[in-house]
């Protein structure tokens, strides 16, 4: 294992290096006072393990991890220190361990054995992933290979919401700015907000690192691009469905209603994200329009019991859909079911009312007056 050490204190720094020297496959590449240095050599070696400081001139040992790890995620580094005071914010950026000077030998052997574990781990974790499936109607889950669907856990919440804005934009390039705006809006000190940007990056990286191949977090000119391979979204799957260019048949429309099931609930419905609106409303109105076309197609084939079932459910899911309450009183006027036409009218009138404190729309509004004075005469 190849190992890299950053201490400001020479004698620190030379006990760890003697520490080290007898132990088995340690090759100590590099040790250095100044950090920076030490970050340069990391950035441009094949380092296994770093042994890091937290007390250091110029950054924070703390900070100077993070900075590594959004390089490098999968570089592991062991905190060195005089106080135990910051073991919770080591472990928060998932470090392999945290050393309190005078460093034994015996505590450092413990160390490197946990490094081979984590090693093996990770790499059974990837060897296992062979495809994926990931599921963004409703909330966000993913499947590998022939298991069921799961939710993935996150260390921090602000790793999911960064996780789930970039598969949003994947293979697109994501500005650092932009993610600081949408994840950090309050935080004005940039040392602080730039620490937790490559935190909650690392925190990602390592979250997707059990599914291997399949996501890929990139550094990219001043932000960050999240390339997905070999996986099948069932945002993609429905869309691809119920394309609004498939000629509808009497055979084959029921296929095509049986694709609707795969909108299972509006896009990342349980989170609350302002920036997931647009890309929900798009899709609920692509359910809408598809939903309208199903409808008006069964009552063209003349199965009217299926087109008011399919008016209903838009109306169950989007009470203030004018078409599908037009729709199902043009079907009850033709049912001469008048009490019916009265009564979604009513519901249409009300809920308008309610939800957007507006009239139903002219067109329906002038059709239903014409229905009334025919019925009069």
């Amino acid at each position: 294992m190849r190992v890299i050490l950053i201490d400001d204190e020479r004698l620190a720094l030379d006990y760890m290096v003697y520490q080290l020297a007898d132990l088995p496959e340690i090759e100590i590449i590099g040790k250095h006072i100044d950090p920076l240095k030490g970050k340069e050599q990391i950035f441009q070696s094949d380092v296994d393990i770093v042994f890091l400081d937290i007390h250091l001139p110029e950054i924070s040992g703390l900070e100077l991890a993070g900075q590594i790890l959004e390089k490098k995620p999968y570089l592991s580094i062991v905190f060195v220190t005089a106080y135990d005071d910051y073991a919770v914010k080591a472990f928060e950026l998932d470090a392999l361990d945290y050393i309190v000077k005078p460093v034994m030998k015996s505590r450092l052997l413990k160390t490197i054995n946990r490094l081979k574990e984590r090693r093996e781990s990770v790499g059974d974790e990837r060897r296992q992933a062979s495809s994926i499936r990931i599921k963004l109607f409703r909330q966000a889950e993913i499947g590998t290979g022939s298991l069921p669907y799961e939710l993935m856990h996150w260390r921090t919440a602000k790793a999911q919401e960064l996780f789930l804005y970039l598969l949003l934009h994947r293979r697109e390039l994501v500005r650092k700015a932009t993610l600081i705006d949408l994840l950090w809006p309050d935080l004005e000190d940039s040392e602080k907000v730039y620490a937790q940007l490559y935190t909650t990056v690392y925190h990602v990286r390592k979250g997707l690192s059990r599914l291997g191949r399949h996501f890929e977090l990139m550094n990219a000119a001043d932000g960050y691009r999240l390339n997905v391979v070999d996986a099948q979204f069932d945002v993609e799957e429905w869309e691809n469905a119920i394309s609004l260019d498939r000629p509808l048949t009497a055979e084959t429309i029921d296929r095509y209603a049986a694709a609707m099931e795969l909108y299972g609930g509006d896009f990342l419905q349980e989170y609350d994200y302002w920036w997931a609106e647009a890309e929900r409303e798009r899709l609920r109105q692509l359910w809408l329009r598809a939903s309208l076309r199903i409808a008006e197609c069964y009552e063209g084939f003349g199965q009217t019991d299926q087109a008011i079932l399919r008016y209903l459910e838009i109306g169950l899911r989007q009470p203030v859909a004018e078409e599908a309450h037009f729709g199902l009183m043009k079907l009850y006027a033709s049912q001469r079911n008048l009490a019916a036409v009265h009564r979604q009218y009513r519901v249409l009138e009300q809920t308008l009312q309610m939800q957007m404190h507006e009239l139903p729309s002219p067109y329906i509004t002038e059709w239903y007056t014409q229905l009334l004075e025919q019925n009069r005469e």
